[in-house]
């Protein structure tokens, strides 16, 4: 079963260098940009159709991103990223050893994780990105 609190165990002399977790600002305002564009796009789109009552997208978008943001926020602002002098420990037991981190970016208001071999993995919902990559970066240079 999947638990988005568990991460895998510290190996022996393994540390801590830094935790990563989401920010309930940034969640908030994300689900709210969300909604709204969706909102738009909806009554457009129901306005292109011929709907007598296009409005109705407006509304019925924003009540669905709420919903399901309420819904999620818990898990979400409950993930947490560990960044240790060896890897990165994310939710659900993810690992990423830094040897094997091809890349850090920034993509919006997260940060991609990509491995040498192609797996992504996403720090969602930060305040301050810009500076995780940075600090990613650099643990991974004080390892080479």
């Amino acid at each position: 079963m999947y638990d988005p609190k568990l991460q895998a165990p510290l190996e022996e002399g393994e540390h801590v260098v830094a935790r990563f977790q989401a920010d309930r600002r940034t969640y908030l305002k994300s689900h709210a940009i969300l909604a709204v564009a969706a909102g738009l796009g909806a009554t457009l789109v129901l306005a292109m159709l011929g709907n007598a009552a296009p409005w109705v997208g407006f509304p019925a978008a924003v009540l669905a991103i709420g919903a399901r943001g309420a819904f999620l926020m818990s898990d979400e602002l409950g993930a947490v990223w560990t960044l240790t002098d060896r890897a990165l420990n994310g939710p659900g037991g993810r690992r990423v050893l830094q040897e094997n981190l091809a890349k850090a970016r920034k993509i919006g208001n997260a940060v991609q994780l990509v491995t040498r071999s192609g797996d992504k993995h996403l720090i969602k919902f930060v305040a301050e990105p810009e500076a995780i990559v940075a600090r990613i970066e650099a643990a991974k240079g004080a390892v080479r």
